[in-house]
């Protein structure tokens, strides 16, 4: 009787067996479909991936696309920015040497590839060399004859080869196509020394790496970590560079389109990349988890240095206090929102506080994603819990619908302090005045479970998602130094909040 391992055996091989001979019987039909990247993506992926179904999404079509693009000549350099996870490493690193080599017949291709450090360089060398032996490949493409099969380095008979170095180490190759991929470390890229070493030495040294100037082609793929990462450099330097940026949540604003014709297809703020693989329940815990800073680079594609821009960090280092000295003068801002969609501005209102001796006092935020008639509940009761000593601040839109909504507001909080005014200006110009105020070391917030994420925003301003915080802020600011018509805010204590 034949051993448990003998049957597995016979099982492996009939079924290695039955594989030959689909292929051969749809030979022509797969080397068709394999004629366009997103094809072979396709085709090849199970002979990768055997364990994971592939997801397709319009992104992955975009991304072949633009490679494509590079094959045949249209551009030479390109920029792609894209959250993790969306199998950038796979298709730029792996599959497109693959598929230039054997479908498209560029066997004398010579690819160079770089990561921040050796782990992904060996990874994706192993996963390209490994597919290329494969009796799928072999079969279809059996002009692909490598003669040398190393870890981070092959070649074939046609001269083509790929060689893998860590990006720090971009010295002495050269090649067709230069491919750096995630080049920055995630936990270095806060360094100064480290981040401007690795731009440097891709400034310095990556056009060196080139065979041919003009006609070999640099491929930079990467998440944003920072404003002055390899990515910030090629765009603030204005470097010809064909920009692919997907961000995880679609912002109107920044739709990206390129010179090969693409345009990013999502219609509302806020729309998914990939709502199969990355749904929103899963979005929204990648962003608590990781801070507003960090999901803002890596999945947004639009990092601001962590020690902030209009609004930095270390201005609010110490200025966490239990509660607000007495006499203090309270106002309560309100920036109204007008959708309660959860990828849309918030409804944000900000007390901020005058004390005796001229500093100010963030004493409170509260926040709501709702519309109408739950968020003039929530600005009641919050006016409740705050008394009427607190003045409350809103903002009138122009015509006739803002004066609607003033007398609406004004009618509700019967007995208490409102003042509803047009506002003027641009967010960043409104905001400027407090931030000089931060700046001087002359802001405090009183600690509460909502300091983490008032300061994540002012510290991503301008270039965050959400602006509602700082311009709820900019606006108690400025009802706080304007001389106030009528009578004055009752003075009050505020100790900690929620």
């Amino acid at each position: 009787m034949p051993s448990l391992e003998a049957i597995r055996a016979e099982r492996a091989r009939r079924e290695a067996q039955r594989e030959r001979e689909r292929i051969a019987r749809n030979a022509d039909a797969i080397r068709a479909r394999c004629q366009s990247l997103a094809g072979f993506v396709r085709e090849a992926w199970p002979i990768l991936e055997p364990n994971t179904p592939l997801v397709w999404n319009w992104h992955l079509d975009a991304i072949c696309e633009h490679l494509e693009a590079i094959t045949f000549g249209q551009i030479t350099r390109l920029l792609t920015n894209v959250p993790p996870g969306s199998s950038k490493s796979l298709i730029v690193s792996v599959l497109w040497q693959a598929w230039e080599w054997g479908p498209i017949g560029k066997r004398s291709m010579r690819f160079l590839t770089t990561a921040h450090n050796d782990v992904p360089v060996k990874r994706d060398s192993r996963k390209c060399r490994d597919l290329i032996l494969s009796e799928w490949y072999r079969s279809l493409w059996p002009e692909v004859d490598l003669v040398r099969a190393g870890e981070m380095s092959f070649a074939n008979s046609s001269t083509g080869t790929r060689e893998g170095v860590a990006f720090g180490s971009l010295t002495s190759q050269r090649g067709d196509r230069l491919i750096i991929d995630d080049p920055h470390s995630t936990t270095k890229v806060e360094s100064d020394a480290e981040r401007t070493a690795t731009t440097r030495k891709f400034r310095e040294g990556a056009l060196n790496r080139l065979n041919d100037q003009k006609r070999s082609a640099i491929v930079v793929v990467m998440q944003r970590l920072h404003s002055d990462d390899i990515s910030g450099t090629i765009l603030k330097l204005g470097m010809e560079y064909v920009h692919l940026c997907l961000p995880m949540e679609f912002e109107k604003e920044r739709r990206c389109r390129t010179c090969i014709g693409f345009e990013d297809p999502r219609t509302n703020d806020g729309d998914l990349l990939d709502p199969v693989r990355f749904p929103r329940e899963e979005v929204e815990k990648l962003q608590r988890e990781m801070g507003s800073y960090s999901y803002a680079g890596q999945y947004q594609q639009r990092p601001t240095p962590r020690e902030g821009g209009l609004f930095k960090r270390a201005w609010f280092d110490g200025k966490i206090i239990g509660a607000a000295p007495e006499r203090t003068v309270w106002v309560r801002h309100w920036d109204l929102a007008a959708t309660k969609k959860k990828t849309s501005a918030r409804t944000a209102g900000v007390k901020l506080g005058k004390t005796p001796d001229g500093r100010y006092v963030v004493g409170h935020v509260a926040m709501t994603q709702d519309e109408g008639n739950a968020v003039r509940k929530l600005i009641k009761a919050t006016a409740e819990i705050d008394g009427k000593g607190v003045m409350i601040s809103l903002p009138q839109d122009p015509g006739q619908a803002g004066k609607v909504q003033k007398s609406d507001f004004v009618a509700q909080l019967a007995g208490w302090d409102v003042r509803a005014e047009p506002e003027t200006g641009d967010k960043e110009t409104r905001a400027t005045p407090f931030s000089a105020q931060c700046e001087a070391g002359n802001v405090y917030l009183v600690r509460g479970a909502w300091n983490d994420d008032y300061l994540d925003e002012l510290c991503l301003f301008p270039g965050g998602s959400f602006k509602d915080q700082v311009d709820a802020s900019s606006g108690a600011f400025g009802r706080l130094v304007k001389p106030a018509k009528g009578p004055p805010a009752v003075f009050g204590t505020y100790g900690s909040q929620g």
